[in-house]
């Protein structure tokens, strides 16, 4: 998978006990989904409608492979170790359109059985594309923690945070990035490390909503097969969205790891 290029934490060396699973390629992945050979069958086409309601690829209510994603940029893995990490609301003050994350593990390995007690690490930039912890170009947010938390899922294989819809930065089209850890154990290599696509006609309204309109529209990657990450799609990555800009919007995504 093409990297973002930016820093990065140095990857977590596999120990013995790992029990993190070697993917294969993407395509591969996607075509063996599409036969339902993994899991409870594939996603569908990418598809988009209004910025008000629901849009996404109805992968929600699927079950395959999540493909593995660099975790960079700027994963600060660091926060594992700390506790006040765990917790469902990551805004830390920071404004921007709201954002309720769902997320449901299931285990392509078992018949798509739900996944429970698993840490799941989300972090992604704050409505002005920037991250907490790091020196960026645009700002220096060592010592912060913005739009970053982990949660464990619960009997139903679910976590869900709350947050506010990403904004972008040169280079990347909006995402957010994930790792989950199987049985709670941080201290291990991530058994599932992804990132999670938005629908372009949802991000599009967000980014010209008044709280994103100094910053615009992302004028650097205007589609995903222009995206380093996405380029070779996003069947299994892209959330389904319901909502709207007032209330603000719910994204979900079932994610399949190998457990």
């Amino acid at each position: 998978m093409q990297q973002d290029g930016r820093n990065s934490d140095t990857q977590k060396t596999n120990t013995a006990n790992t029990i993190t699973q070697v993917f294969g390629r993407r395509q591969a992945l996607m075509t063996l989904g599409a036969l339902g050979l993994l899991g409870c069958g594939a996603g569908d086409p990418d598809s988009s409608s209004s910025s008000g309601g629901s849009s996404g690829t109805g992968t929600s209510g699927s079950c395959a492979l999540i493909p593995q994603e660099t975790q960079g940029p700027y994963p600060l893995l660091t926060i594992l170790s700390n506790s006040t990490m765990l917790r469902q609301d990551i805004t830390e003050g920071k404004t921007g359109v709201a954002l309720k994350l769902v997320l449901k593990l299931v285990n392509v390995n078992a018949s798509c059985a739900a996944i429970a007690n698993t840490a799941v690490y989300i972090w992604h930039c704050d409505k002005d594309g920037i991250y907490s912890g790091y020196s960026q170009p645009a700002a220096n947010t060592v010592g912060a923690t913005f739009c970053r938390g982990i949660q464990l899922t619960d009997s139903n294989g679910e976590v869900s945070f709350t947050t506010i819809y990403p904004g972008w930065y040169a280079g990347r089209i909006t995402h957010i990035h994930f790792q989950a850890y199987l049985a709670d154990n941080l201290t291990v290599a991530a058994t599932a490390t992804s990132q999670i696509a938005f629908p372009q006609d949802i991000t599009t309204a967000v980014y010209n909503s008044t709280l994103y309109a100094a910053r615009g529209q992302n004028t650097s990657v205007a589609s995903f097969s222009a995206d380093n990450v996405f380029s070779d799609g996003t069947t299994y990555q892209m959330a389904t969205i319901a909502g709207d800009l007032t209330s603000g919007y719910t994204a979900t995504l079932t994610v399949g790891i190998a457990a």
